[in-house]
């Protein structure tokens, strides 16, 4: 499996794993692969703890981060200091009728209040000046790529990457975009298909992948949406890319901070039971199924805002669904392939299954070239 990636990185295998939870980053990265930490929802004085216990216990194996700077700058301006701060110029961006629906959502699910302090500013990285504070206190580690989950990072942030010896990544949901971070300065592109969890685009993985890897060869391509074992692996490096990102499957493994709610629901969805909705961010992203979503596309719904309001307009409604521990009502982002996440299991064991079977698959492709 190793390949001309995984010499750079100073890997032995091509499987990246996205995830927010820094145990699922370290045991990953100490089984062989490349775990990548989601910063969008840490403060950067909570990224520095992450990172300094990544750096602990990571055992000197590489870890990346991923951040979200969205192509336009909402603007937002942001009070660190304390999530529940929401300057008056961002409260007087949500509409009063989106708040009533959220209000009303609320009294209708019966969710009980929590504290000011869990009140966050939703996912607080959407802003710039807030982003580009993480990516410094990630190039304060030994990081060896820095991915951005929408669009090319600006231009100051790639060449401080580079300055720093570190990689970049963008995530990419068409051709089109791939080739515009190719041209912003991105050195690995991934790939990411309809099926995959959260923001997501249109094209499914098997037509996606090849499409990018002609299109911007020789610039790596990971492949993502989809991959949660050894043969679809084998499919995606078959296809062109160089390795596969993966975020769903790491979410009911042992080492996850899932909510045991999260997990349950997880364990009994089938690949039908998500939904591509924009309730949670205001861009398209794929979520597990529940009444909460669905309600957004009810009669009398106002609709969606635009990102990052969106999220900033349910982020206390989402913070009291977590405090209820309401399963009936989980909707974590996740992927079609939760289908297939039907056991708990330690990341290492997950990643010597992927490999195994791996290797099972290709020999078996190659035998049977051979009897052709």
């Amino acid at each position: 499996m190793k390949n001309e990636l995984c010499q750079t990185l100073g890997i032995e295998y091509p499987i990246f794993a996205f995830s927010h939870c820094r145990d699922v980053v370290a045991a990953v990265s100490a089984a062989g692969g490349f775990g990548v930490l989601g910063a969008l929802a840490f403060s950067p004085e909570q990224l520095e703890i992450e990172l300094d216990w990544i750096d602990e216990h990571v055992g000197g194996k590489p870890y990346g981060l991923d951040v979200v700077m969205p192509a336009r700058d909402p603007g937002l301006e942001v009070d660190t200091s304390t999530r529940a701060n929401m300057t008056e110029d961002v409260k007087r961006r949500i509409p009063e009728q989106h708040r009533k629906f959220v209000d009303d959502l609320i009294a209708r699910f019966n969710l009980p209040p929590v504290e000011d302090d869990v009140q966050a500013l939703g996912l607080v990285g959407w802003a710039h000046d807030l982003a580009r504070q993480l990516v410094e206190v990630g190039l304060g580690h030994p990081i060896k790529l820095l991915a951005n989950a929408l669009g090319s990072p600006p231009g100051d942030v790639v060449r401080l990457a580079h300055d720093h010896g570190v990689l970049v990544a963008a995530l990419s949901g068409a051709v089109q975009h791939a080739q515009r971070h190719v041209r912003n300065g991105v050195d690995i592109v991934v790939a990411q298909g309809h099926e995959a969890g959260g923001h997501t685009g249109e094209i499914a993985t098997m037509v996606l992948v090849p499409e990018i890897v002609d299109a911007i060869a020789p610039v790596p391509v990971l492949a993502a949406g989809g991959i949660g074992c050894g043969r679809q692996i084998a499919a995606a490096l078959a296809l062109g890319a160089q390795g596969v990102w993966m975020g769903s499957f790491w979410l009911t493994c042992a080492e996850s901070n899932s909510s045991p709610e999260q997990v349950e629901r997880m364990l009994a969805a089938s690949s039908s039971d998500t939904v591509r909705t924009r309730c949670l961010t205001g861009k398209p992203a794929r979520l597990l199924r529940s009444p909460w979503t669905d309600a957004w596309t009810e009669p009398g719904s106002p609709g969606t805002l635009p990102a990052p309001l969106q999220n900033i307009l349910v982020s206390g409604a989402e913070a009291r669904i977590s405090r209820a521990r309401r399963g009936d009502l989980a909707h974590s982002p996740v992927g079609q392939i939760v289908g297939r996440m039907n056991q708990v299991k330690p990341a290492r064991e997950i990643m010597l299954e992927l490999v195994e079977e791996y290797i099972t698959t290709a020999e078996k492709l190659s035998a049977s070239l051979t009897s052709a």
